[in-house]
């Protein structure tokens, strides 16, 4: 089975290492301890909240309709639990849908894999 995905595989043990992922286990502990965190929609929820505490920040005082839209836009943040490759949410101005590069994956019997270079979809 092939796929194609935007975060790392929170079930996947070769990146339980890495500090990003720890950060979003300890979140996961603390905030949702019975959230189940082989759950990708648990980390997508994650993801979805940096990203919007970060329109936050640069929308500063002015929390009109129009400046949060506008930040929105302007956005350009990479998450460290995007997979690799220059993933990086960055929405147009025309479409608000931030995700502009995927990896496809492939399942190995066990779990799924990344492979190739990011793709643009």
């Amino acid at each position: 089975m092939i796929t194609a995905h935007y975060h790392k595989d929170p079930g996947d043990p070769g990146y339980a290492n890495e500090p990003a992922m720890k950060e979003w286990v300890e979140f996961m502990k603390k905030y949702y301890p019975e959230g189940n965190l082989a759950d990708s929609f648990n980390m997508y929820g994650y993801l979805a909240a940096q990203t919007m505490v970060q329109v936050l920040k640069q929308c500063g005082n002015d929390l009109s309709r129009e400046n949060v839209m506008k930040q929105a836009a302007s956005l350009d943040l990479a998450l460290p639990l995007l997979h690799r490759g220059a993933l990086r949410s960055r929405p147009g101005r025309r479409t608000f849908f931030p995700i502009k590069q995927m990896r496809l994956m492939k399942f190995d019997g066990a779990k799924w894999v990344a492979f190739g270079d990011a793709i643009t979809g």
